[in-house]
């Protein structure tokens, strides 16, 4: 057995902190994949919310939902049209210091026919970051799938990593899961608020 891919490892992490009636939050809705999966960890009491900036994306995400078997055991799911840097404004103000999860998959909307050239930017990345940092609980936890393989990648995932690294220890604890050999390869930055 090789090692997890960053997304999967994303999710054990995520997996391991979510409680069945948590609010969690999918910052980067992207296809709907870590919305989905969200919606099944917090389970019929919890709740998700999921951002995106992209109409496109939000369709892809509704389409995937759709067309989960049990859809009764999922928490129920909003999602915005509406930049994850704007979180915090959207979100309701009971959701402040108590979401138990956070999750970004940066870069660009990875589906047939879709704008690559729509990305994540860094400047909204960062406030977007320092949101999620505020809305958590303690012991909460913060995934980022950082893709440095692509144009404007490479910019965001030092940015990211930069800002993270300068995280008070006392405040959170973060850690990086990435295959050395390869400089354009995806990783994963993990952060747990204290």
């Amino acid at each position: 057995m090789g090692f997890l891919s960053v997304l999967s490892c994303a999710h054990q992490w995520i997996g391991s902190r979510l409680q069945p009636g948590d609010f969690a939050i999918d910052a980067t809705v992207g296809t709907g994949a870590d919305t989905l999966f969200l919606a099944k960890q917090v389970g019929q009491r919890g709740q998700v919310i999921g951002f995106d900036i992209q109409n496109e994306a939000l369709m892809l995400a509704q389409a995937r939902i759709r067309k989960h078997a049990d859809s009764s055991k999922l928490g129920s799911i909003s999602m915005m049209e509406l930049s994850h840097a704007r979180m915090a404004e959207a979100v309701p103000d009971a959701w402040i210091g108590n979401v138990g999860a956070i999750m970004f998959n940066l870069g660009y909307l990875p589906a047939e026919g879709a704008d690559a050239s729509i990305i994540t930017e860094t400047t909204s990345t960062i406030v977007a970051l320092e949101a999620a940092m505020m809305l958590l609980r303690p012991r909460g936890m913060i995934t980022v799938v950082l893709y440095p393989g692509h144009e404007g990648g490479a910019q965001e995932a030092d940015a990211v990593s930069t800002w993270a690294a300068a995280l008070p220890v006392e405040q959170a604890q973060v850690v990086m899961y990435r295959q050395l050999q390869r400089k354009t390869s995806p990783y994963l930055i993990g952060i747990e608020k204290k």
